[in-house]
């Protein structure tokens, strides 16, 4: 028997309105840094010690101002889009469907706001440039109601090449992790033009703690876990990070993270994975709930 009351919480949203609002998304993430990030690398800038690093930051904020004032990209490396798709079940997309909808928007924005296209078809042999910066990387999540939210982060190989992922057994504990965390910072340098955001993933399995990384430098930027255990170890691990000395672009100083986000899931009782993802000074990121 069919329950009347059910279909009128179901909400119809057109693949148009998808479409338009990444193409949005994807142009206003290139251009206006969030204001959140800029106050940190604001609060950097006044912190930092070193006389190049100083330098580096300050043309920092200059670049973020000329971005959002002339409509330009802040970086030339536009990115590859990822995207964070949480869908209410009683959402019904019409008109199209939702992963076209995503790429649509990010072929269109791409086009519009003459942001560089860096895709490529194949990742090992014919390597040919898709043209349009699709296809987009999207984690869809099913939630209750009928809305859209979605996340876009544009992502730029300097710093996504540098991330990692690690095994740990479980005795290796606060200790393992936080080794792991600052080896990879180390390693990473001035690659990923610091001063960075750090996102971390701990738990699930393989997979699971890449996309927990992920999901933790899709946070507000120095957004504080909502666990106290979890925030001190996130500041304990800022506070590490920024005595390694690599400082803002590389060139030695204070300030090497901006902010360092945890992201946790419950795992199985022999393993410990955990994944660092890196985020360049310019954390863009935009999201908009339909």
């Amino acid at each position: 028997m069919c329950d009347s009351t059910a279909s009128t919480s179901v909400r119809e949203l057109s693949a148009v309105k998808i479409i338009e609002s990444v193409k949005n998304l994807c142009i206003e993430a290139a251009y206006d840094l969030p204001k959140e990030v800029e106050k940190l690398i604001h609060e950097a800038s006044n912190k930092e010690e070193s006389k190049f690093g100083k330098y580096s930051l300050d043309k920092i904020v200059e670049n973020i101002d000329l971005s959002r004032s002339q409509r330009v990209p802040m970086c030339q490396d536009t990115g590859i889009v990822l995207v964070f798709a949480e869908v209410g079940q009683d959402l019904h997309i019409v008109e199209g469907s939702l992963t076209e909808a995503i790429n649509e928007g990010v072929r269109q924005g791409y086009e519009v706001g003459y942001l560089r296209k860096s895709i490529v078809t194949d990742p090992v042999f014919s390597r040919r440039n898709t043209g349009d910066n699709t296809p987009a990387v999207i984690h869809t999540e099913i939630v209750s109601g009928n809305h859209l939210k979605l996340q876009i982060l544009p992502k730029g190989a300097g710093s996504e090449n540098m991330g990692a992922l690690k095994m740990l057994k479980p005795s290796e504990g606060k200790i393992g992790i936080k080794d792991f965390v600052l080896e990879t910072v180390t390693q990473a340098g001035g690659n990923p033009c610091p001063p960075i955001i750090v996102g971390i993933g701990i738990g699930g399995t393989m997979d699971k703690c890449t996309l927990l990384a992920k999901k933790a430098i899709a946070r507000h930027a120095g957004a504080a876990h909502p666990d106290s255990r979890y925030e001190a170890f996130e500041k304990e691990l800022l506070a590490d990070i920024n005595k390694l000395g690599i400082g803002p672009q590389g060139l030695g100083g204070k300030v090497t993270a901006l902010a360092v986000h945890i992201e946790t899931y419950p795992t199985h009782i022999a393993s410990m994975p955990v994944a660092v993802t890196l985020n360049c000074h310019a954390a863009r990121h935009k999201e908009i709930i339909l």
